[in-house]
């Protein structure tokens, strides 16, 4: 992952997961948040909401483009990843990284053994001035916090919710994440897939990637009989 983690952990990027690949309709929280994001004076931002509103597209956006920049070293950090591994091992150093961003925060943060730690993370990136991310699937007062100090670090910068996105927005994200792979997604395909599949954005895009690898190996288009055959559905 980086040289600042004792861990060895083989974390990678999502290289789908930019801000110019990014479907955020204007006046949406999706659209303030890129704002919110790209905004490098922001030291502290907390962003929640459902599965699929986006929340670990953003967070890795932030990291791919500090990559390119002077932020080189920016580190992703999914609690899913890590959430069996002792904290102090897995946060241990983190804070000389130019900006973190912890995804999932909710997966740990209830735990005892994890709020110390996270607190004094938190200081340590302070004192550093590190810009640090974190997103969640609660807001910060339903994480089950016990640590006061710690739910006082997690409230005290900006906070956003992300709403999750309506089928309107599902079909034009599935055409617009078509498009930025050079592929035309007609609407009554798009409808068919939202009506034939769960309504989550992850395996929507799961699908979408399918379709893409077997349309560039048959040289198909994205017919509904294509479509039907690839995702069995």
């Amino acid at each position: 992952m980086n040289g600042y983690q004792q861990l060895s952990l083989a974390i990678a990027l999502d290289d789908q997961a930019t801000f110019d690949n990014f479907y955020a309709p204007n006046g949406t929280p999706q659209h303030m948040a890129t704002f919110l994001l790209k905004d490098e004076g922001r030291k502290f931002a907390f962003l929640f909401g459902a599965e699929g509103s986006g929340l670990s597209h953003l967070l890795q956006a932030v990291c791919q483009q500090s990559a390119l920049g002077r932020n080189a070293g920016a580190v992703y950090l999914p609690m899913a990843d890590v959430q069996e591994y002792p904290p102090e091992q897995v946060l241990e150093g983190l804070e000389h990284a130019p900006i973190v961003c912890l995804d999932d925060l909710d997966l740990v943060a209830y735990k005892p053994e994890w709020q110390e730690p996270l607190f004094h993370f938190f200081n340590r990136c302070r004192d550093a001035d590190t810009r640090l991310i974190v997103s969640a699937h609660l807001a910060p007062d339903e994480l089950d916090v016990q640590l006061e100090d710690l739910l006082s670090r997690l409230k005290s910068g900006v906070t956003l919710q992300m709403a999750d996105y309506k089928d309107a927005d599902r079909r034009r994200l599935l055409q617009y994440r078509a498009n930025s792979r050079g592929l035309y997604l007609s609407d009554e395909v798009a409808l068919f897939m939202l009506h034939r599949l769960p309504r989550n954005t992850r395996l929507l895009m799961e699908a979408l990637e399918k379709l893409d690898s077997a349309s560039l190996q048959e040289q198909r288009r994205l017919t509904m009989p294509f479509v039907k055959t690839v995702l069995s559905i």
